[in-house]
């Protein structure tokens, strides 16, 4: 029987520390949840945690990528594919420099 569980990495990689804190300032730390902190009074400490869960999903994300393991990748897409999430068209959107 296979039983749903969160786990933790040991593999450090340099790489995807980085990119991972990279990304989560540019998926999330940058965006409307400074507007949601100052709206609804977050402690500096509340968003430290959320900022650092974002940081540990991206991490194991990139290192599922990494290992091409799409066995789990499609258990997560699979498990948190549901009828009630709370985002509901994607519009791909990306930033960076652009030569004009």
């Amino acid at each position: 029987m296979q039983v749903w569980t969160k786990v933790r990495i040991k593999d450090f990689n340099k790489e995807v520390d980085y990119i991972s804190k990279s990304f989560t300032n540019y998926l999330y730390g940058y965006g409307p949840i400074s507007d949601i902190q100052a709206k609804y009074d977050i402690s500096d400490e509340d968003r430290h945690i959320l900022d650092q869960y974002v940081a540990n999903r991206i991490s194991g994300l990139l290192m599922l990528y990494i290992a091409r393991d799409t066995n789990r990748i499609n258990d997560i897409v699979n498990k948190y594919n549901v009828p009630d999430a709370t985002v509901e068209k994607i519009v791909p959107e990306i930033e960076g420099y652009i030569n004009k």
